[in-house]
């Protein structure tokens, strides 16, 4: 492994910690050399070697000189250092770009970065930015099978490809988790203001997780297809699976999506079926108080020639009559469980 500290003679490639990650040489699929970035015209130039070279968050300079050193093209150099928002796939001849996006998540927000693949004949170079899992693994279970590591810089690449994948069901899983917490909240006490609005966040941020992960199946499946040195073609067959792999994580994301819009349909439907009950207690309410609302107002009018007011046993017979209609009112409703 290189870092800045193992750097020495060209001033322009000194390089910050961290950003160089490792600079490995390989030959038949074994380990041979860390690689100073001043060597690396030497080992690129070996036929049956592989040059891997990995670097993150580098400074747009470090790209350059390892670039340049690597004989990648001006237009390749250029890629390098922009910045991607989408996977994509550039050939420039003598070597393949291949941008993937890397997905994370901070505090339960996404957190997008991107991992850019240089592949070439004899050299591999990898350039992460942003949130993503390091390669240490893949590299030392590569390393233990150099029959694998021997296929080139592409089915290397494909591996890599496969571990940002596992990143992708990682985190849709992550959101299956939050997806599922806020499916009980909804069933056990109802959608709150604020439950509903971070249910239309986490399906927007879906919808985006979707839209830059989704490109890199077309990507894989362009590499498994291509006719070019820089891929070996038993390693091309490896780019299919992952393309699989992608669009399971793509249906896997819109599953998510679609159990968010069920899940807000619910919201709204018992949100709608508790106004209905409100609205049906309040009319029986209303039915009922009716009753003696109408009596009282009867007797208020104050006619001169009503009998009845100097009745010695109207009053109690009033208030019983009143008291049997609001009562079998009330039994009628409570039957029709509006009450």
């Amino acid at each position: 492994m290189v870092d800045a500290g193992e750097q020495g003679g060209d001033a322009g490639l000194a390089a910050r910690e961290g950003e160089v990650v490792a600079c490995v040489a390989y030959v038949d699929g074994r380990r041979v050399a860390d690689v100073p970035l001043e060597d690396i015209e030497t080992h690129v130039s070996d036929k049956r070697g592989l040059l891997w070279i990995g670097l993150f968050e580098p400074r747009p300079e470090l790209v350059v000189d390892v670039a340049r050193r690597l004989g990648a093209t001006d237009q390749a150099i250029d890629e390098l250092c922009e910045g991607h928002r989408r996977p994509r796939l550039i050939d420039f001849g003598h070597e393949l770009l291949v941008v993937a996006t890397t997905v994370g998540t901070i505090e339960n927000r996404f957190v997008f970065g991107t991992t850019l693949f240089l592949i070439g004949k004899g050299f591999l170079l990898t350039v992460r930015r942003g949130p993503s899992s390091p390669f240490s693994g893949v590299r030392r279970r590569l390393e233990a099978a150099p029959e694998l590591l021997s296929h080139g810089s592409g089915y290397v690449a494909a591996e890599l490809l496969d571990l940002l994948v596992d990143g992708y069901f990682q985190t849709a899983n992550d959101q299956e988790a939050r997806i599922e917490n806020l499916e009980q909240k909804l069933f056990i006490r109802g959608m709150t203001d604020a439950d509903i609005r971070k249910l239309y966040r986490l399906r927007r941020d879906l919808l985006r997780f979707r839209i830059s992960i989704s490109p890199l199946a077309d990507v894989c499946r362009k590499l498994s297809r291509v006719d070019t040195p820089e891929i070996d073609p038993i390693g091309r067959p490896y780019f299919t699976e992952v393309a699989e792999r992608v669009q399971r994580v793509t249906e896997l994301v819109d599953a998510l999506r679609e159990a968010l819009a069920f899940a807000f349909e619910a919201s709204l439907m018992l949100g709608q079926s508790q106004q209905n009950d409100v609205v049906r207690r309040l009319a029986a309410w209303a039915a009922i108080l009716a009753v003696p609302t109408a009596i009282a107002g009867i007797y208020g009018m104050n006619f001169q020639n009503m009998p009845e007011l100097s009745w010695r046993y109207g009053y109690p017979l009033v208030m019983s009559g009143m008291a049997a209609v609001c009562g079998a009112l009330y039994v009628g409703f409570k039957r029709a469980k509006w009450l």
